[in-house]
């Protein structure tokens, strides 16, 4: 009979057929899968397990989740900036905070899924944490409002990862210091001797601004240069104002993906980096290592703020959030992107 059963159901076996061959309830041995065993019988226990090993039941992994009171899932939600032009997960940036965040969790028995959203479409992250029964957030991303709005609406605990907020509130924010990384890229260019040191961003706000803000405590007329998100648009605006940036001795870039981005634009127009201009970018992506010259830039410790996010997120399980930021220390990692112009 079992066989016959397998043979139509593609060789699937199901709870219903587990109980029809023991004479026991579906209700029974779903409990027993889902481990509610309380209130049944070792001997039938025994029996269920026994049997499931036998037919090689396969469970539904997504199914046992939901019906736990914890889930074990952890969602991660990313910004799909408009900048990212669609390939938000491509970002160095990005993928090595999902890489950290991943590893912690696997480490500490957990599941993470991850869905990118725009800004104008908040309410699909209520809809994807209810959906999965999540046992909290990671929030990558977004904008101060957003996250108030989210906290207002959401029952379900949230962290924020690297965020800029102004207003703690009942937010818990794990961010880096941003304007000592900004001072540390000044003053390791002050010591490499360079006097004309520029600024890139795409924008004046922020995190951004801290880490130029940070520049300027060692370099106080350091001239900001506003970029265009869309790769096209930034390279006609290099190419407008190519005498101006070649006047600089130094380029200190907000993120490594622009750093890497000039690079490649200035040595296509034959400038010699680090000889002619030198450049330093912020985060440490992998492609660091890899750009010619190795970049310089200034290291965030993701596996430090993966452990610490998920630390406060299981902290935060059945509590209200009190307003808390955690700011973690940023180092510079020296390559070979800036040259010494003096030895004094």
């Amino acid at each position: 009979m079992a066989e016959e059963r397998e043979k139509k159901t593609g060789g699937r076996v199901r709870i219903v057929d587990i109980a029809e061959e023991l004479g026991l309830s579906t209700a029974t041995v779903s409990n027993v899968i889902h481990g509610k065993t309380k209130k049944i019988s070792d001997e039938t226990v025994k029996r269920v397990e026994e049997l499931l090993e036998k037919r090689q039941y396969i469970p539904s992994m997504a199914g046992i989740l939901l019906a736990q009171n914890d889930s074990k899932i952890i969602g991660v939600v990313i910004n799909d900036h408009e900048k990212y032009e669609g390939r938000v997960l491509e970002d160095g940036f990005i993928s090595a905070c999902l890489n950290a965040l991943m590893k912690e969790m696997e480490r500490t028995g957990y599941f993470m899924m991850i869905k990118t959203v725009k800004e104008t479409e908040l309410h699909g992250i209520i809809k994807f944490a209810s959906m999965w029964n999540m046992e909290g957030l990671v929030l990558i991303g977004f904008c101060e409002q957003d996250y108030k709005k989210l906290r207002e609406e959401m029952h379900i605990p949230f962290v924020v990862y690297d965020g800029y907020l102004k207003e703690m509130e009942n937010l818990v924010n794990i961010t880096i210091d941003h304007f000592d990384g900004g001072k540390q890229v000044g003053n390791y260019l002050k010591q490499m001797g360079h006097e004309r040191v520029l600024c890139i961003s795409d924008n004046d706000i922020c995190m951004d601004d801290e880490r130029y803000r940070g520049l300027q405590s060692v370099y106080p007329n350091a001239k900001r240069m506003l970029v265009p998100m869309k790769k096209e648009e930034r390279f006609s605006f290099y190419e407008k104002h190519f005498e101006e940036i070649k006047a600089y001795t130094a380029v200190f870039c907000v993120s490594d993906y622009y750093a890497i981005d000039l690079m490649y634009y200035l040595q296509a127009k034959g400038i010699i980096i680090p000889d002619q201009i030198s450049i330093v970018g912020f985060d440490d992506s992998r492609i660091c290592e890899q750009a010619r010259p190795g970049l310089t830039t200034v290291r965030q410790d993701n596996e430090k703020r993966a452990a610490v996010a998920l630390r406060e997120l299981l902290e935060l399980k059945g509590k209200k959030a009190v307003g808390k930021e955690i700011r973690l220390p940023v180092t510079i990692v020296e390559r070979n992107s800036v040259k010494r112009i003096n030895f004094s």
